[in-house]
């Protein structure tokens, strides 16, 4: 199909990656155990014992590591287990750490404490929050950590307990695969940190159109490729990975593990000729080198001012491919952002060329969107900007975001791309970001169908999600779930229509109900429910999309209570909801919020003052153990080891922080809850922290701004800390750039100047 394509490129300054914490829960006290609750320990048979014993650490053992993943018309049910063991003398504290896709929604965790089971559901976050304000008031409360990465989630959790203790864990997610570039992917990060007496790996799939290819890439090494076990029919599959210790070993006589990477399943189903599914076309190695004579294209790059490769758009010759590479190399970072005027110049040669009859009706028209940084110049309020794309949009074309980096406004690229028929991703720099974009080109250069609807009689499907499309891309999917009515008749008719390139397609199937059920009921391979499940998934997703385009208050309330019946009933973590963690008793509780986008919030972080680290990835996820001397603590400290002994057992401490511009957090004891002040200053002010005549006890803090605006303000950090003793006459000085001790005789005592 025809494509006419506007590449506008912000300039990409690639900086480091980061990533973003957030740590929801805030401190516990010690519960104490019973003495055989204390000294429980696992029973194991007496193989199991060998290989216990051979691996046995001074610190933690791991004794067991599985994981098993059920997929059923591509949505998957996978969980996670670990079973753990304190050999060490002393208490210690044991983390669970999983990585999970960002798509995916966590369904349950349970943790078994020496004997004591914590149970989790899913609750109204309002709900799931006061009842853990109960429980931390009663000193009760515990911590699970999740933070973004790439495109992978951290879900960690860890608890103090005595030598000897028995600790298992378990977590549940459900997630629905999307088909890109012609295959479906699963994929598991396997990090179980240490040899495992029994690791194993199973994934069962389950699709009843048929399994037509099946490959399992992995990082874990050469020497897993004979230990990968794929047995398939032609409707399933089961692949296992279940090394033994000595294959886990990094050498012989090792006792560390060489198990640390990724493990994915890649597979198709098969496609019957006359469903209109039409071949790939050959992927490109870059953006440009994919256009044909029969594209017509140009290039938009923008910084202070706007320019344009060319002012109308050419074919996508040879010659003009060649020009615009050079022109591309050519571009130099020349500051601020005009996004607005470079949409609009897009838009308004898409309208010209559309008139003047160089765009084919029935061709697909897209801007791509590439920038690393909010709007500085120009029109740079977002929503004025969003609506003035959305009035210049005709409803042929199509707008797709890529954002860099996390100095964009993601949400914002988001909803445009949304209201205006497309999609937005984000580039993270420093991992391969020409990769990444080539990778998104692929998904929508190759557009087959447009006007896409897939229709049910009206008496015999209720609750249907999406059945509308704008496009449809090689080598894509698109899913429609719905509720299917009680009828005398065992026949679900759909009508399918669509605009190819040179003529309209209409596609009528009829299905027998039955057969699928009959089907399912008899294979061991998927899970119970997966088609509830599975409408639940999309109808949430497609929900929280509608939610962020919510043109009024009313509008999103509404939407808000849609999502979190659903949520609830289907036990899904959301946005909106939260897992709840309670012992049997209910006096033990943990809570997990959603993770924000870096971007977001007043108070999305947090200082871990538990042991162990997270887990590696492509980009670490670094956990600052011990808060500085100025941090106020929202609860007294806990006990030391010998006020409270050896034997007892606690959930990890967590200290609440904050990002962005300086923000104060008081606590409200009659109403549990914390309130979060912004402090709004200007760079070089000085505020005072804390002021205590009594001890003669004084810290000033000193502001620094950030190196560009964000929405038409400058936001400010402490710069510096300086700390004065009047009783010693003693100063310390901690900035950016070092740390300063004086004494009163000293001259200056405090030095607040920071050298930049």
């Amino acid at each position: 199909m025809r494509r006419s394509l506007q590449l506008l490129l912000g300039l990409l300054l690639l900086q480091q990656g980061r990533c973003f914490l957030e740590f929801v829960i805030d401190e516990e006290t010690p519960n104490l155990l019973s003495h055989q609750q204390r000294h429980k320990r696992a029973i194991l048979t007496s193989e199991e014992q060998e290989d216990f014993e051979a691996i046995r650490g001074d610190d933690i053992t791991v004794k067991s590591y599985k994981v098993e993943s059920r997929i059923t018309s591509r949505f998957v049910h996978t969980t996670v287990k670990s079973s753990v063991v304190n050999s060490g003398s002393k208490a210690q504290s044991i983390g669970f750490n999983v990585q999970i896709p960002k798509r995916a929604f966590i369904t349950n965790f349970t943790m078994n404490v020496n004997g004591i089971v914590f149970v989790g559901s899913v609750k109204e976050k309002t709900v799931a929050r006061n009842l853990y304000a109960q429980a931390r008031a009663r000193g009760k409360s515990a911590g699970i950590v999740r933070a973004n990465s790439l495109d992978m989630e951290t879900f960690k959790t860890e608890v103090h307990v005595p030598p000897g203790s028995n600790i298992e864990f378990e977590l549940h997610y459900q997630e629905m695969m999307s088909r890109k570039l012609g295959i479906y992917e699963h994929t598991l990060h396997l990090q179980p940190g240490r040899l495992v007496p029994h690791f194993q790996v199973d994934i069962y799939i389950f699709e009843p159109n048929g399994i037509s290819m099946i490959q399992t890439p992995h990082t874990l090494g050469k020497q897993f490729i004979d230990i990968i076990k794929v047995t398939q029919t032609k409707h399933k599959a089961h692949i296992s990975l279940k090394p033994t210790l000595q294959q886990q070993r990094k050498c012989e006589n090792c006792t560390e593990t060489v198990i640390d990477g990724v493990f994915a399943v890649q597979y198709d189903v098969e496609r019957e000729s006359n469903t209109g599914e039409l071949q790939t076309v050959e992927a490109m190695q870059a953006i440009l080198d994919d256009l044909t004579i029969d594209d017509y294209f140009s290039i938009i790059d923008f910084n202070h001012n706007v320019r344009c490769w060319s002012e109308e758009l050419v074919p996508g010759s040879s010659i003009q491919v060649k020009d615009a590479k050079k022109y591309i190399q050519n571009i130099r970072p020349n500051g601020g952002t005009n996004i607005n005027e470079a949409l609009m110049r897009a838009v308004q040669m898409l309208v010209r060329a559309s008139n003047q009859g160089l765009i084919d009706p029935r061709s697909v028209s897209m801007i791509i969107l590439v920038s690393d940084g909010d709007p500085t110049v120009g029109e740079i309020k977002l929503s004025t900007i969003q609506k003035n794309v959305k009035r210049a949009m005709r409803e042929e074309f199509s707008l797709f975001s890529l954002g860099i980096g996390f100095d964009v406004d993601y949400d914002f690229l988001e909803r445009m791309a949304t209201e205006n028929r497309g999609i937005a991703q984000r580039i993270y720099a420093n991992h391969n970001a020409a990769d990444q974009l080539r990778s998104f080109y692929r998904q929508v250069s190759s557009p087959l169908l447009r006007r896409i609807a897939v229709q049910f009689p009206d008496d015999s499907v209720s609750e249907v999600t999406q059945n509308r499309f704008d496009k449809y891309f090689s080598g894509s999917e698109l899913v429609v779930a719905g509720k299917v009515l009680p009828s005398e008749s065992n026949t679900l008719t759909s009508l399918i229509t669509a605009s190819a390139a040179r003529l309209d397609i209409t596609l009528q199937t009829d299905v027998d109900t039955t057969e699928l059920d009959a089907e399912l009921a008899k294979q061991e391979h998927s899970f119970t429910g997966f088609a509830r499940q599975m409408w639940a998934y999309i109808t949430v997703k497609q929900l929280l999309s509608e939610r962020s385009l919510a043109p009024s208050a009313v509008k999103k309330r509404k939407i808000t209570q849609q999502i979190m019946s659903i949520a609830l009933e289907h036990q899904f973590v959301t946005p909106l909801t939260t897992l709840l963690v309670e012992s049997q008793d209910a006096t033990e509780r943990l809570l997990a919020d959603s993770p924000k986008d870096p971007k977001h919030g007043c108070c999305s972080g947090g200082l871990g003052l538990g042991g162990g680290s997270s887990a590696p990835g492509p980009t670490p996820v670094h956990v600052v153990y011990q808060p500085p001397p100025w941090v106020q603590m929202t609860t007294p400290a806990p006990p030391s080891q010998a006020e409270k002994g050896p034997e007892e057992w606690t959930l990890p401490k967590r200290v609440t922080i904050v990002d962005n511009d300086p923000h104060f957090i008081v606590h409200l004891p009659r109403g549990n809850m914390d309130v979060c002040f912004n402090i709004d200053s200007k760079p070089g002010h000085i505020l005072n922290l804390v002021s205590d005549s009594g001890t003669g006890l004084a810290v000033n803090g000193q502001l620094i701004g950030s190196k560009k605006m964000r929405k038409n303000k400058l936001n400010t950090y402490f710069g510096t800390i300086s700390i004065y003793y009047q009783p010693e006459g003693i100063g310390v000085t901690v900035s950016t750039t070092g740390i300063n001790v004086s004494r009163r005789q000293e001259q200056p005592h405090l030095r607040l100047g920071v050298d930049r």
